[in-house]
């Protein structure tokens, strides 16, 4: 299975940082957001990463290369000025993800998920993997029903998408190269009930905003020191 890296947003919320360096390239704990999951690629045994770039995306590929420093083949999917969003962007990199099930990861977060112990089971379009709310998204996303389906609509308690899951090509047959979200796609296949997800229990943080920033690093500082 390969893996995808979303690093192509513009990081407006990031600013003024991200108004010259891209906000995978920020730095957590003394390494960049982005080389955080490819390292955990890399012992999940993901070594073939598509990376989407747009916002000042020449920085990402020269730091990271074809990804040999890293043992592993990083290939990168250009969107030119403009962000083609999580949709979007998925469809535009799919010559390079191939005609089977991959795996996508959000390049503004930082978690403890096992990418190799994910599954997309026989017939569904997603397999997504959610969080408890954060403060910043207490109603949550979706809710998982007893049969591991994943739902929208009804009153069951709501958790956060994490930003990880492993998609099917097959939920983006029917679109059409541009900017647009996956999140319509995805309730669409939510209806008919091709869409599961499970819960993740440990680390997951958003690195959304220049406070989420600071807050973890901070953190990191103290659990040095206490070391």
């Amino acid at each position: 299975m390969r893996a995808m890296i979303l690093a192509a947003g513009k990081g407006e919320r990031m600013r003024p940082l991200t108004l010259i360096k891209p906000k995978p390239l920020l730095e957590v704990c003394g390494t960049t957001l982005i080389e955080h999951h490819i390292n955990n690629l890399k012992t999940a045994g993901f070594d073939d990463i598509i990376i989407n770039i747009s916002w000042l995306g020449q920085q990402i590929m020269q730091k990271l290369g074809n990804g040999a420093q890293y043992g592993v083949k990083i290939r990168y999917s250009a969107e030119g000025q403009e962000p083609l969003e999580t949709g979007g962007g998925m469809l535009k990199a799919l010559p390079l993800l191939g005609d089977t099930p991959f795996l996508v990861v959000n390049g503004d977060i930082k978690t403890d998920i096992d990418f190799k112990k994910l599954r997309i089971q026989p017939g569904s379009l997603a397999h997504l993997t959610l969080v408890d709310n954060p403060k910043h998204n207490i109603t949550g996303d979706f809710s998982i029903l007893k049969s591991g389906q994943l739902d929208f609509q009804h009153n069951e308690k709501k958790y956060t998408y994490s930003g990880v899951g492993i998609y099917h090509p097959k939920l983006l047959e029917k679109c059409q190269i541009g900017v647009f979200s996956i999140v319509p796609l995805l309730k669409k296949a939510m209806a008919k009930g091709l869409v599961t997800g499970e819960l993740h229990q440990g680390k997951w943080d958003d690195i959304g905003t220049i406070e989420r920033l600071t807050a973890i690093n901070k953190d990191c500082k103290k659990l040095k020191a206490s070391l």
